[in-house]
């Protein structure tokens, strides 16, 4: 079948297919979607928000293993489809410990320490650990050794499991934001394309304002003005990106609201919001689309700026741009990193959209 009996959309996908890092970063946010989504069934530490805190191994290199003794502190509870979702309640205190023994019904264990002479022993009794517990069954289900694949930071987390969690705040805010900014921005760039006149002058005064305005400034004031949350940092990113889109969207009305079809509309008596929305907006998606690409990325660099800068989402929510806060000081100090872990992440995500956005912009270009 040649290109003349195809869709437009099929020579599209047929053009970026053959585009080999486009379909690279397409499958690698795919991949990064599905584990930001069960991060908690593929994060070790699966409490929420992954603070399972270990002092005595706090900043430990990646690779790290460590005997951690599990002493219950309530019944553990029934897992449910949400707690897969958002995690678990935590039932157990784990103990780091270099060594036990077992006498009379009473486990002897020695707490980890980097310093030998600050080593503290501790005495429990079995029962402390249920009903019924043997010597042979405390060893099996309550000293377990633990890996720490991405290593311990300073508060003695586990990094991996931090990074999976926070993948969930980066990947949020591109979705939330990228919706805001279309929304609006579509809306008012259409409106003022169309009508022109008054009101396009009003709708592109009101842009060249906020275009104006640092990106990063205006997203400082509106997050300020709404209170430091997590819902409150997505929905600021959005209503600061929304200009962008709402250029394009103009440039292409003006260029397109002239055009047969569009006369042909308004011949046959149809209102204007439904030429706009129903005949105009679905002829000029292309260009959106690949906005929208690189404005995801954009969201994800500001979101991790706020967080750098403790305005973004707060302790003990675990994101990308908070975990270079909390290390960026152990650059210098031998330990880099911890910091550097959650940078390549944040480049490694940006690049894709970046990529995929240009692999996006060649596949819809109808020139070639």
């Amino acid at each position: 079948m040649n290109n003349t009996t195809q869709s437009l959309t099929a020579i599209a996908l047929q053009k970026f297919k053959k585009n080999f890092w486009g379909v690279f970063s397409f499958g690698f946010i795919l991949i990064l979607i599905f584990i930001s989504v069960f991060a908690y069934v593929l994060a070790p530490d699966n409490s929420e928000n992954a603070n399972q805190m270990h002092l005595s191994v706090h900043s430990k290199p990646p690779g790290f293993k460590v005997k951690m003794l599990l002493i219950p502190v309530g019944q553990k509870p029934n897992a449910t489809l949400y707690n897969y979702f958002f995690g678990f309640p935590n039932s157990v205190t784990e103990v780091p410990i270099e060594s036990y023994t077992i006498k009379n019904d009473i486990i002897h264990y020695v707490e980890y320490s980097d310093e030998p002479s600050l080593n503290i022993i501790k005495d429990a009794n079995l029962s402390a650990f249920g009903e019924n517990v043997s010597s042979t069954s405390l060893v099996k289900d309550n000293i377990k050794e633990k890996t720490f694949y991405l290593g311990t930071d300073k508060y003695g987390r586990d990094l991996l499991s931090r990074m999976l969690i926070g993948s969930r705040v980066s990947i949020s805010i591109g979705i939330v934001a990228v919706i805001i900014s279309l929304i609006v921005g579509i809306f008012f760039g259409a409106i003022g394309g169309y009508f022109g006149g008054k009101v396009d002058a009003l709708i592109m005064w009101i842009v060249n304002i906020i275009w104006s305005i640092p990106t990063l400034l205006l997203v400082i004031a509106i997050t300020l003005a709404l209170g430091k949350g997590f819902w409150q940092v997505f929905v600021a990113v959005g209503l600061t990106m929304w200009v962008e889109v709402a250029r394009v969207v103009r440039g292409q009305v003006i260029s397109v609201k002239e055009m047969q079809y569009v006369t042909a509309a308004r011949a046959l008596g149809f209102g204007n919001f439904r030429i706009i929305f129903n005949h105009i907006l679905p002829n000029i998606m292309a260009p959106v689309i690949v906005i929208s690409a690189a404005n995801f990325a954009s969201a994800i660099l500001v979101e991790s700026g706020l967080s750098f800068l403790g305005l973004g989402a707060q302790p003990p929510i675990p994101s990308w741009g908070s975990i270079i806060k909390d290390h960026y000081s152990y650059i210098i100090l031998g330990k880099p990193y911890l910091a550097m872990v959650p940078g390549l992440a944040i480049m490694s995500l940006t690049l894709a959209f970046m990529m995929m956005g240009n692999a996006l912009r060649d596949a819809l270009d109808v020139k070639e």
